[in-house]
């Protein structure tokens, strides 16, 4: 067995590994997801990266407490990514 050689290759996978967790850090960037609050009453849209890119904010909301209101929005930072992909944009 040659130690010489299957430290290039291991050195080769992990490469490899690192050329594939940069190409999906660089694909979720580009993916937007969507998560609401009060029965759709208040939806977010944000990237992959955590950027909210748009805010809705259903008009019969305005005539109740602003309370509820911050409430609904933020019972929407509940829709993070998935575990497995914690510490990707880190």
């Amino acid at each position: 067995m040659n130690i010489q050689a299957l430290m290039q290759q291991a050195q080769a996978m992990q490469k490899q590994v690192e050329k594939n967790v940069e190409a999906a850090k660089a694909s979720l960037a580009t993916k937007e997801v969507q998560g609401e609050a009060g029965n759709g009453l208040v939806k977010v849209t944000m990237t992959g990266r955590h950027v909210v890119k748009r805010l809705a904010i259903d008009p019969s909301l305005m005539d109740d407490e602003p309370d509820m209101i911050e409430d609904l929005v933020a019972a929407t930072t509940g829709m993070g990514l998935p575990p497995s992909m914690k510490g990707l944009f880190g």
